[in-house]
């Protein structure tokens, strides 16, 4: 398909064509939303999908990026009266001051979002009902649109895990949908694919051996499933056999969203039991997190694992009074929210939760003031859901 003409004529007194592309590339996305009306060439040009992932591509490179976060959906959270607020905040990548708010522009039957992941500016969504995600939604912000993805083509949905990433081979946006069975012993789970330019779902193959005396698995969702270099990754955490013979094990699951194939990865060979572990991104590069008790009391060890060509651990860390792990900024800080000592609020005692930035290598806090157990994901202004099918303007 052609690319449109920028401009309908050109006198001496006009920029070359090639010129003014260059310089609409290099736009913030609001004001690019404002010169498509300067007239119906622009208005195409600026849709088009060449231009909108080339803008994507200046953008990273030059560095227009912000952190979002919002609090994180508990089932304390549900079962509780207290109104939970669809509010996400736009930040500093760098100091995590607030710059924005903004207010999720749609609503779940059971009143409270799940945030599944962020990419290139793209927010996805679902309900936070048990074992069903059934509702899930595209969020573009920056341009203010939305889109609801159409129903499963799965017969049953039960402990469903979803994850969210980008094609940059087809220039394609894909969640990626994981249910469990309930027969026994379980078989591999039941996996769809929802694809943004077929606006459709479909069945794909797990493609990997799986165990056949599995008799219990869960997905690990203490973070959101991590998108390292085109992959999605989960990991779970599985019981093999029964009686004395019983078997915990742990795998990683990868699926490679251009491809649309799975793989599993090992995990690290690292003796002794831990109090938990999850899967997140450190630098852009697949880390895995192991907490275990420290020498002094109310302390803990965090062991940061990095997958290069295989397993790296690269630090331990002593956090004391940790009651939540949230993940790393872009510079590789430790996002954490620690319990702090009592305080007096109105003759009551009150016990505050703080949130710090550790850095790993010199074990430097910074005390930030954001909300108590939260998501955290990279932010940045995009034009993808700028038209298409079913899109909601707001």
């Amino acid at each position: 398909m052609s690319q449109p003409t920028i401009l309908l004529r050109r006198t001496n007194n006009h920029l070359p064509e090639e010129i003014v592309s260059e310089i609409l590339l290099r736009l913030p996305v609001k004001s690019l939303l404002r010169f498509r009306c300067v007239c119906k060439s622009w208005y195409r040009y600026i849709a088009t999908p060449n231009f909108i992932k080339n803008n994507l591509l200046y953008c990273n490179d030059h560095n227009r990026g912000f952190f979002i976060h919002m609090p994180k959906t508990t089932g304390s959270m549900v079962s509780s009266s207290r109104p939970h607020g669809q509010i996400c905040t736009v930040a500093s990548r760098h100091t995590f001051e607030a710059i924005s708010e903004l207010r999720i522009p749609f609503t779940f039957q059971s009143g409270y979002p799940h945030f599944v992941g962020s990419c290139n500016g793209i927010l996805c969504f679902s309900d936070y009902r048990s074992f069903e995600f059934k509702d899930v939604y595209l969020w573009n912000p920056s341009i203010r649109k939305f889109k609801k993805l159409p129903d499963t083509c799965l017969t049953q949905l039960f402990n469903v895990s979803l994850g969210f990433g980008f094609d940059s081979q087809n220039n394609d946006y894909k969640v990626v949908r994981i249910s469990e069975s309930t027969a026994k012993p379980m078989p591999p789970p039941d996996v769809e694919v929802y694809s943004l330019s077929s606006d459709s779902w479909k069945r794909v193959g797990l493609g990997i051996s799986w165990r056949s005396n599995v008799v219990f698995h869960k997905f690990n969702c203490t973070l959101t499933f991590p998108f390292v270099s085109g992959n999605l990754h989960w990991m779970i955490e599985m019981i093999e056999g029964g009686g004395q013979e019983r078997l915990f094990t742990s795998i990683i699951l990868s699926f490679d969203v251009n491809s649309e194939k799975f793989k599993e990865l090992p995990l690290p060979d690292d003796e002794g039991s831990c109090i938990t572990k999850c899967l997140t991104s450190f630098k852009e590069k697949l880390a895995l997190i192991k907490f275990i008790y420290g020498v002094q009391p109310h302390s803990l060890l965090c062991s940061i694992w990095v997958m290069g060509d295989s397993w790296n651990k690269l630090r331990v860390l002593p956090i004391e009074n940790l009651t939540d792990f949230i993940g790393f900024t872009n510079y590789g800080l430790l996002l954490v929210q620690k319990r702090s000592r009592l305080v007096s609020t109105n003759s009551e005692l009150e016990r505050k939760h703080k949130s710090v930035l550790i850095d790993p290598e010199t074990l430097h806090e910074k005390e930030i003031q954001v909300d108590y157990r939260l998501d955290v994901a990279a932010y940045m202004e995009n034009l993808a859901l700028l038209d298409g099918a079913n899109v909601v303007s707001y």
